[in-house]
């Protein structure tokens, strides 16, 4: 399939400007055909214009329509075939069956979303009747719901480049809420993004959607900032390191009007290994372990970045365990040349650092002139880790540092210095139940997802999930960027007072037209209201 490195405005395709790039092949240590054109000024502008008039139009199309077309986008997407699949597995090194599986859960967000439309609940209608007669004052009619905040800006993330990308989480979740979206190129798999912009426009257009609902644009890190600052954008998604992350915060808080970056960003989601389990499973904890730490070469958002465990025989022979299981580990090639050098820069600050103890790693050598990053555990006391804040910083890869600490009260102090963390895990028996509350207590302040008796890769999409946490793992710990609770990012609340029936939206009427559950006078219900 032919890759033209256009930007997609609107319903156009346009490569004015001068400035160009070419997509890399990690696994391949080369660059691939083809050239990307970065927009210009005036193809920006453009863009912008076009997302905020398509923007007056979208948030009027009924649910069932938005919902059709969500779905379309998924069958454009896999009309597209192994195209896609070969081109994402050339620009990102992962394997054809990690992408043919986030292509599925790509599908299977948008379907959901689309799913959520149908249902209508989540647009949160309140309805509280008027009494006139009501002592000593009247009470007026007021009515409640959640309604579109703008058009969005989506930045796709390095390490998911369908489901956290062009047509991701962000992407399905503001155009289930009503707002056109601006997506940012991430510029590791750019062919990869140009093939579902072209599907997600087919989509668009076979489903008569207004033009500008979605465009996509190679954009220099200037052009970022000044996508994020202008005063069409009303919300920023965005999945990626901390660094850039508060760049695009900072930049949003700058403007005259500041908007909200939903941003997720950092965090090495701690691992607590408590006395009983280790006792009891220490071949079965260090093999899920050490499974889990190398799943898609460590660069996962919830790769378990630390590990705690209080000093004791069954924790030495724990290491000892995990030590065996985790030489046995292989380097693999990381999604891009930046994110590797980043890991090796990180593991040979640990390496060289007073206090830090290799335990394991792998037994082959990574071929730097391939992007690998060879797994890499260390151990380092508590009162080393508490004493030197930077060890508590991610290292994006297949790395884990196991904290050891003296006692329980250690163990508390050095769980209370984290920063916030989008998932902590726990792992015990029946004996450590009395020792586990303090731990959960703290925990739960920390991180947004807690796991028990499991792993922190893997994140399912549904209802109830929430992918966020206290910051710097997020920049909105109340806000979720898997599940359907993610659309509540792009909405905001309207109240109408006194309105007559008929200006209401659908959503408030009295006859209930769309049929969906609301609370009325503080009572759930599917019911009309009379009069």
């Amino acid at each position: 399939m032919l890759i033209e490195g256009t930007n997609y405005i609107g319903y156009s395709t346009s490569a004015r400007g001068s400035e160009k790039f070419q997509a890399f092949s990690p696994s391949g240590n080369s660059f691939l055909p083809g050239d990307f054109t970065y927009a210009t000024n005036e193809e920006f502008e453009l863009t912008v214009a076009l997302a905020e008039k398509a923007f007056a139009n979208y948030k009027e199309i009924s649910a069932k329509e938005k919902a059709i077309f969500l779905e379309a986008i998924a069958e454009e997407i896999m009309a597209l075939g192994d195209a896609l699949i070969e081109r994402c597995v050339a620009e990102s090194a992962l394997p054809v069956a990690r992408i043919t599986g986030e292509r599925g859960r790509t599908c299977g967000q948008l379907k959901m979303f689309a799913q959520l439309l149908r249902e209508g609940w989540w647009v949160d209608a309140r309805i509280d009747t008027a009494q006139p007669d009501r002592q000593p004052v009247p009470k007026s009619d007021i009515r409640r719901m959640l309604i579109p905040v703008g058009p969005v800006a989506v930045f796709g993330a390095s390490n998911f480049p369908l489901a956290f990308s062009t047509a991701g989480g962000d992407t399905a979740s503001a155009l289930a809420a009503g707002c056109p979206v601006i997506v940012k190129a991430h510029p590791s798999h750019p062919g990869t993004h140009e093939l579902v912009s072209k599907a997600i426009i087919k989509a668009a257009q076979r489903t008569e959607m207004p033009e500008g609902v979605f465009s996509s644009l190679y954009l220099s890190n200037e052009q970022s900032i000044q996508l994020v600052q202008h005063t069409v954008i009303k919300a920023v998604g965005f999945t990626g390191s901390r660094h850039v992350g508060m760049l695009l915060y900072k930049a949003a808080a700058e403007r005259t009007e500041p908007i909200p970056v939903y941003a997720e960003m950092s965090s090495t989601n701690p691992i607590i290994l408590m006395e009983g389990v280790l006792k009891t499973q220490p071949e079965k904890i260090a093999k899920e372990l050490t499974a889990s730490v190398n799943l898609g070469v460590g660069q996962f958002c919830t790769n378990p970045g630390l590990v705690f465990a209080i000093e004791s025989d069954a924790t030495s022979a724990f290491l000892k365990e995990f030590s065996n299981q985790f030489s046995s580990s292989t380097p693999g090639t990381m999604l891009n040349r930046n994110i590797c050098s980043s890991y090796t820069k990180g593991a040979n600050i640990l390496s060289n650092t007073d206090g830090i103890n290799i335990l394991a790693k792998a037994s082959k050598t990574a071929a730097g002139e391939r992007y690998e990053a060879s797994p890499l555990a260390f151990t380092v006391s508590s009162k080393d880790f508490v004493a030197n804040e930077q060890l508590a910083n991610e290292v994006f890869g297949p790395l884990t540092l196991i904290v050891l600490c003296k006692n329980a009260e250690e163990l508390h102090r050095t769980l209370l210095s984290l920063e916030g963390q989008l998932t902590a895990t726990l792992h015990s028996t029946a004996e450590d139940e009395q020792a586990l509350k303090p731990v959960i207590d703290i925990i739960t302040q920390k991180a947004g997802r807690i796991i028990f008796g499991g792993y922190p890769t893997g994140v399912e999409v549904c209802h109830s999930m929430h992918h966020g946490g206290p910051f710097p793992s997020t920049s909105d710990a109340r806000y979720t960027s898997v599940g359907t609770a993610a659309i509540y990012r792009f909405v905001r609340p309207i109240c109408l007072q006194d309105f007559p029936n008929h200006l209401l939206p659908e959503a408030l009427q009295n006859h209930n037209p769309l049929n969906i559950i609301r609370l009325v006078d503080g009572q759930w219900t599917k019911e009309v209201i009379a009069g």
